[in-house]
């Protein structure tokens, strides 16, 4: 079985950056892995992405050697196994919330005797190679999102976890949980309990041993996430890149001519 390129990194004391992937579409997939992220994560919950066009995204990530992974819907054996079995390298699940959550998390994501998922990995046996049976365990990556109140009350409890490999925190639905309505909605949060709700979870999952990750909107924040210890940032969406790019050439053309 092929290694995983982001534990690679990992194990070397490095960062690794990730592309997020919302339009279900190969060819945007092929471009987005040709530009040198270290994973892409297709995103099965908000994304406009069914199961038929993510098995597509991930063979077209494959001429780039690109680490493909999957952001899931929810929480259930069959949202987990899917993407596994379609080639997915990593896992990322929503609104992780206790202990239990977190358990049930990693038993999907391995085989009997560690965990319940079942076996059938229909793509994955070529895209990851020979072996895939017995190393899966290994090279998956399995990341419970921190998302919500209930996830800080128990931080330790999720991050202390066996088999657990990272965190993932969602800034968006965070900062709906830990401040409702007085900020808006978004990424790159400025404000002082966010930001120390972004180090309080960095803190806690390195105390366990596990890595973390953070969900940014651009590359100096994703750049500043690393330089305070994070080991795993979003650093681009396509639907992101793409609009700023085509109404940014609007418009400079616009501006140009004076519009």
């Amino acid at each position: 079985m092929k290694t995983n390129a982001v534990k690679a990194l990992w194990a070397q004391g490095k960062p690794a950056i990730n592309g997020w992937l919302s339009i279900g579409n190969s060819f945007s997939a092929e471009i987005m892995a040709a530009q040198g992220y270290d994973s892409l994560t297709v995103d099965l919950q908000h994304g406009v992405v069914d199961y038929a066009s993510a098995v597509q995204m991930f063979q077209a990530m494959g001429a780039s050697g690109v680490m493909p992974m999957a952001r899931i819907a929810q929480l259930s054996p069959a949202d987990v196994t899917k993407p596994l079995d379609a080639g997915a390298m990593g896992i990322i699940c929503p609104m992780i919330n206790s202990r239990a959550d977190a358990e049930a998390l990693v038993s999907y994501s391995r085989y009997a005797p560690n965990g319940t998922r079942s076996f059938g990995p229909t793509r994955a046996v070529f895209s990851a190679g020979p072996g895939y049976d017995g190393n899966a365990e290994e090279e998956l990556i399995c990341m419970a999102m921190i998302e919500t109140a209930e996830a800080m009350n128990n931080l330790d409890a999720i991050c202390a976890t066996p088999g657990l490999d990272g965190v993932y925190v969602g800034p968006s639905d965070l900062t709906l949980a830990l401040t409702g309505r007085r900020y808006r909605v978004g990424f790159d949060r400025q404000e002082p309990e966010m930001l120390e709700a972004i180090q309080t979870i960095l803190a806690a999952a390195h105390k366990y041993g596990i890595k973390v990750g953070l969900h940014t909107g651009s590359a100096d924040y994703a750049s500043r996430a690393i330089d305070w210890g994070y080991d795993f940032v979003t650093a681009g969406t396509d639907v992101r890149l793409l609009s700023e790019a085509a109404g940014q050439t609007v418009r400079t053309v616009r501006n140009a001519r004076g519009e």
